[in-house]
């Protein structure tokens, strides 16, 4: 398991090729680590020999989630991701769309979630992943895996807003003084 660069990984990919091993990526936010996301990565590297992530960086974040996002900075979320057994390496990406990514180390599958589907039973959306028109361009396979309903980091934030407000510290105050 490794953070690595993408010229790294390219590198790597070269090797894996030759060996005959079946790459699987991924990309996304992954902010806020949760269950959602344990089962998702599971479930990918399930599909393949090498699981890569690509981590969108903290201005892409922002630029697709807004500006109060990411709540985590990038290099701890690279580093919780790493931390994961399903997750063989991590490489963080700057731009909006992992498409130089996937164009970089060519994966054998493309994995993402069930919330990219345009139909019930899967199908991707490829107006919304421009990444999985270019994976089935070099005749590589792309793969929709179920959305766990209710498990989101929209979810969670909704959640944590709900249970402690807009300002967390300030309701720790009010119940230290009880």
């Amino acid at each position: 398991m490794a953070i690595c660069t993408l010229e790294t990984l390219v590198e790597e990919r070269a090797h894996w090729g030759e060996q005959g091993l079946r790459v699987v990526l991924t990309n996304g936010i992954f902010d806020l680590l949760h269950a959602g996301h344990v089962e998702y990565l599971t479930r990918a590297r399930a599909l393949g020999d090498r699981l890569i992530v690509a981590l969108n960086s903290d201005a892409s974040s922002r630029a697709l989630k807004g500006a109060q996002r990411p709540l985590i900075p990038e290099e701890d979320r690279a580093l919780l991701l790493n931390a994961l057994r399903p997750v063989d390496y991590v490489t963080v990406f700057a731009e909006l769309t992992a498409e130089h990514v996937v164009a970089a180390l060519r994966p054998d599958l493309y994995v993402k979630g069930g919330d990219y589907a345009s139909t019930p039973d899967l199908s991707p959306d490829l107006s919304r992943l421009p990444e999985a028109r270019l994976v089935l361009s070099y005749g590589g396979e792309v793969q929709l895996l179920p959305y766990s309903a209710g498990r989101s980091t929209t979810t969670l934030i909704e959640r944590i807003v709900t249970v402690y407000g807009r300002d967390p510290l300030a309701q720790d105050e009010a119940s230290r003084k009880r």
